[in-house]
């Protein structure tokens, strides 16, 4: 059965609960790092600068999802 947090969604989105999920995953990080830095190059080589917009939003909300997601989805 699949781990309850104790804390909400919108408690999870917190830049305390991020930094300190970040810390403990590190490598989930590193990832986020290289989705941040290349997802608006990709935008850009793919589609021109609308991409690059999109990937700049895409990146910026993988990192401030993935964290609650990851928790309610039980993969750590």
């Amino acid at each position: 059965m699949p781990h309850q947090p104790d804390f909400s969604f919108f408690e999870s989105l917190t830049g305390d609960h991020r930094r300190r999920f970040y810390e403990h995953h590190r490598r989930l990080a590193l990832l986020m790092i290289l989705i941040l830095l290349l997802a608006p190059f990709a935008g850009l080589y793919v589609t021109g600068l609308l991409g690059s917009v999109i990937g700049v939003l895409l990146s910026v909300a993988a990192y401030y999802l993935t964290p609650p997601l990851w928790i309610m989805l039980d993969l750590q």
